[in-house]
């Protein structure tokens, strides 16, 4: 393979999670598994918010979005994942390589964003209810989606603009199981230092002030939540907000761990583990700590089945 500045021919080599061909096998099953999952249990709930009418409210309709996202998420690193666990050379191309970081960007970034505005439903609903039909009209929640999409797509189109016409030289071989931004600049041949400070920068804008918005409109809705005397709120509502917290937490810390970190000191196999946690696990998680502990919607699954 030629080294110096690339072209549209280049191919890329993604190691996987492990080197070497180790555990294949084992692998690509239980991410087999995984992305079933995730397909099956985010198409189930989009098909109830979409049949059944008592789900027709805005906190239903940015689930919706969220597991519209999800589903393109998780389909656009492990399809090629799993397939590279069959094959010999885990070969991508430029273009290829390319279109899998614009997508997980725009798609990583509508996630961070839709469960900010969510938080935001929730603290509506519960600490201004009489507020909430104007605060969470029709045309306000689609303007929530559209800016999360709007904004990402973005943020991506100018990171991978940016990114892919810079010069990768030497070493093709991306130590990591898809295309990512923080995986692909060690292979660039200039100085990269003063372009982190801008993945950082915007970093605390898409992860970590959507999660500062979540802590802050959790700890509100505890509060008035605290403040009512029935037991039973009391205890559903904590088991409700530890449960979203639980897994909004594992996405945005995850997630701000590898973005907000210099690339001198990233390690491939921390980086590929984190990964795993906000571009796996969280899409198969979610439709799960949405839906299973949601009476309306098991309601509306009885419904459905008869």
């Amino acid at each position: 393979m030629e080294s110096g500045n690339h072209s549209w021919g280049t191919d890329f080599i993604l190691v996987g999670l492990f080197q070497y061909g180790q555990m294949d096998a084992l692998l690509f099953t239980v991410i087999a598994i995984l992305f079933a999952v995730a397909l099956l249990g985010n198409i189930t709930l989009v098909l109830l918010i979409r049949l059944d009418r008592r789900l027709h409210t805005p906190m239903y309709f940015l689930l919706s979005q969220l597991s519209i996202i999800d589903m393109m998420y998780i389909s656009t690193t492990v399809p090629k994942m799993a397939a590279n666990f069959l094959s010999d050379t885990n070969i991508i191309s430029f273009l290829g390589c390319e279109i899998q970081a614009f997508m997980f960007m725009i798609l990583a970034g509508s996630e961070a964003l839709l469960l900010g505005f969510m938080s935001y439903d929730r603290y509506i609903a519960i600490c201004r209810p009489l507020h909430y039909p104007v605060l969470m009209s029709r045309k306000i929640c689609c303007s929530m989606v559209s800016c999360a999409w709007s904004s990402s797509s973005f943020n991506a189109l100018v990171h991978m603009l940016y990114t892919f016409h810079l010069p990768f030289c030497g070493s093709r071989i991306v130590n990591h199981f898809f295309c990512e931004l923080p995986s692909l600049l060690p292979l660039v041949c200039e100085d990269t230092s003063q372009y982190e400070h801008t993945i950082l920068m915007c970093s605390l804008i898409i992860l970590l002030l959507p999660f500062l918005a979540i802590l802050a409109s959790y700890a509100r809705v505890l509060v008035v939540v605290f403040q009512m005397r029935s037991g039973k709120g009391q205890s559903r509502a904590m088991s409700t907000c530890s449960s979203h917290l639980t897994v909004a937490s594992m996405f945005y810390a995850t997630g701000l761990s590898t973005y907000t970190q210099p690339n001198s000191l990233h390690s491939a196999a921390r980086d590929k583990v984190l990964a795993v946690f906000y571009s796996i696990v969280t899409p198969v998680l979610n439709p799960f700590i949405y839906s299973l502990r949601n009476k309306e919607v098991m309601g509306a699954l009885r419904r459905q089945l008869g």
